[in-house]
């Protein structure tokens, strides 16, 4: 006589509620500064040191990628806080855009 199979296991269920999935809701935006043929480098290197708040070394290699590369991804965040940049920047007089990281 041979012993009846044993039962299955029941498969155990594992829950996780911290899987970070990528959606548009979540990504970053940049606000991103085009080069143009108006504003003058020392200048656009003041406007990101006064209406972003950064130091003149960082000013200036931001400055200089706009420069070389014709633009430069100068903040990142949440949309309200890069809207706001972009604004800034308007007002300064330089050409600005944001988009959605991704």
């Amino acid at each position: 006589m041979s012993n009846p199979p044993a039962p299955l296991a029941e498969p155990e269920i594992i829950e996780s509620d911290d899987v970070e999935v990528a959606t548009s809701e979540n990504l970053p935006w940049m606000c991103i500064v085009w080069d143009d043929p108006v504003n003058l480098m020392s200048y656009v290197t003041y406007v990101f040191q006064t209406m972003l708040g950064y130091d003149r070394k960082h000013a200036i290699e931001l400055m200089m990628q706009v420069h070389t590369e014709g633009k430069a991804v100068v903040s990142t965040g949440e949309k309200d806080k890069v809207e706001g940049d972009v604004k800034k920047l308007h007002t300064a007089g330089l050409w600005a855009t944001m988009q959605q990281a991704g």
